[in-house]
């Protein structure tokens, strides 16, 4: 573990350090045996000069770095405050090296990214109050923090980083004998630095001497009005009522959400071996027994899939018997966006309404509220099995409100169902047939598993729908 020594960053302490330095490096402007090569005409050489009172005469009292050795010595400023401002290897992370559209695809993340890339350089030129970045990891947040505190030391400026795991082992390794820094002697360091980066802020196994530690150093840094910048990856509201309402207090914190952390990814379908496995290079439209008709119409349904995966916009809905392969190619649309990079929730609909219910129990990780906006804005939902589920009022209601907001906001989404429209909830089949949205393909193969054809058909109603069969 990489020791944090006592330093003292203050200002002051860098100026000093700027006077005692010019003194220090005027032999570097003398030769062999203190004769002067090129001498500088106002210091003659010597690397700092006396500064002038008022009345013209020089005041020998006081000496301050001639303009000769200033270079020099904001060079070796700089080391000194990159040295001690705890980055290591984090002093190559700058604005000039991060995306301002960040890693996403989406038009919606990058507007965000961008937003928040502007607010961090602004703060980096100007320090004031409190940035909380919040995200998932790997989204940008510890590199934005990263930057700012270096643009912040390019200017001369001091800015101290640390996370809060390692701070934690610092405090506690400055009790023991063998520490070369006093715990009050650490701990004021962190808490009056002009600008902290505090990386990694969490609220997970943390004890009640580490909790109050945290709460003593935010405390001051808030009271005091300085310069902070917090990282996490906890939602804010996790976080207790007393820092909940500093990260609340407009006028010191502002509080930024770099991505936002899906909590569907646990409840995918697609984690299902059966499902993941389901792709479109494994996907066979010319089964043995299939006459031309049916072989023409699945390879017309694979085209759709396929066509919808590479650029999904609007809706597509797969209908057909259990086993015809509608399954098959929603599965296989969600697995080659995800081999993208690309944002997808698969999910049958019954499992769905069982996961809403399940967020009602005091043991659910995640609220009915935040578990419901997740599936209606996911940026691609695929709903399998529609029809399944059971037909009370409340899961009628609940899958009506789902495909409305879908509707209205215009965002992509499969559907797979053995139902005709006709035996669809009317509020939704309306929404399914609109011919600007919705493209309804009717998959006429039988049952994979025995090739067996179809007990009913579809019904078809061409005057409420557009099919493609």
């Amino acid at each position: 573990m990489k020791r944090v020594t006592p330093t003292n960053t203050s200002k002051a302490s860098t100026d000093t350090w700027s006077k005692d330095r010019a003194a220090e490096n005027s032999a570097d402007l003398r030769g062999e045996e203190g004769v002067e090569e090129k001498a500088c005409p106002f210091c003659k050489g010597a690397g700092f000069v006396h500064p002038v009172l008022s009345s013209g005469r020089p005041d020998f009292s006081q000496i301050m770095p001639c303009q000769c050795n200033k270079g020099k010595l904001q060079k070796e400023k700089l080391g000194y405050l990159e040295k001690h401002s705890n980055l290591g290897f984090l002093s190559q992370l700058s604005f000039d090296n991060l995306s301002p559209r960040g890693k996403k695809d989406d038009a919606t993340s990058q507007e965000r990214f961008t937003h928040i890339y502007q607010a961090a350089k602004a703060f980096a030129d100007n320090p004031e109050g409190w940035l909380v970045l919040s995200g998932p990891n790997g989204c940008g947040k510890t590199h934005l923090a990263c930057a700012i505190a270096n643009h912040r030391l390019s200017l001369g400026q001091v800015a101290f980083y640390i996370g809060v795991a390692d701070l934690l082992d610092h405090l506690r390794s400055a009790f023991g004998p063998a520490s070369d820094i006093s715990y009050d002697e650490l701990f004021e360091q962190v808490k009056n630095t002009p600008l902290l980066v505090l990386d990694d802020l969490s609220v997970e196994g943390t004890t009640a001497w580490a909790k109050e530690k945290l709460e003593q150093l935010l405390n001051h840094r808030f009271n005091a009005r300085l310069a902070t910048v917090i990282t996490t990856d906890v939602p804010l509201e996790k976080f207790d009522d007393r820092l909940l309402s500093r990260f609340r207090d407009g006028e010191i914190c502002h509080v930024y959400a770099v991505e936002r952390k899906s909590p569907l990814g646990h409840l995918d379908s697609l984690q299902l071996e059966l499902l993941r496995n389901m792709t479109f290079g494994n996907f066979d439209p010319k089964r043995a027994i299939l006459s031309l008709e049916q072989r023409q119409n699945l390879k017309q349904a694979f085209q759709l899939a396929a066509d919808f995966a590479r650029s999904p916009e609007g809706w597509l809905i797969f209908q057909g018997v259990n086993g015809c392969g509608k399954t098959h190619l929603a599965a296989a649309i969600a697995n080659y966006r995800t081999a993208e990079g690309k944002a997808v929730f698969f999910v049958v609909v019954p499992d769905l309404l069982d996961h809403l219910r399940s967020t009602f129990s005091p043991q659910s990780s995640i609220t009915y509220d935040e578990f419901f906006e997740e599936i209606k804005k996911s940026p691609l939902l695929i709903l399998d099995d529609f029809g399944e589920q059971s037909a009370t009022l409340w899961a009628q209601e609940k899958l009506y409100q789902l495909i409305n907001y879908r509707y209205n906001a215009r965002l992509p989404m499969v559907v797979t169902t053995c139902l005709s429209l006709d035996e669809i909830e009317t509020r939704i089949s309306s929404r399914m047939v609109d011919p600007k949205l919705s493209c309804v393909f009717n998959i006429i193969a039988p049952d994979y598993r025995g090739d067996v054809n179809p007990d009913r058909k579809i019904k078809h109603t061409e005057s409420r729908r557009r099919y493609y069969s």
